[in-house]
């Protein structure tokens, strides 16, 4: 298995008339609730996050 099929379980508490929306709209795209949510976080985060750690003298 490549890294790129691993996944990760999550748990979230979300707005219930998004997840119906989401739900529904994974039907329409005949795709399953995560690749819906995995895209949608694709488009909205940047290519690359970096963390830098603050020294504190």
């Amino acid at each position: 298995m490549t890294k790129k099929n691993v996944k990760q379980r999550m748990t979230l508490f979300i707005n219930p008339s998004l997840a119906k929306q989401s739900k529904a709209q994974s039907l329409v795209e005949e795709i399953s609730l995560t690749a819906l949510v995995e895209r949608a976080l694709i488009a909205y985060l940047p290519k690359e996050t970096v963390i830098k750690k603050i020294e504190i003298a």
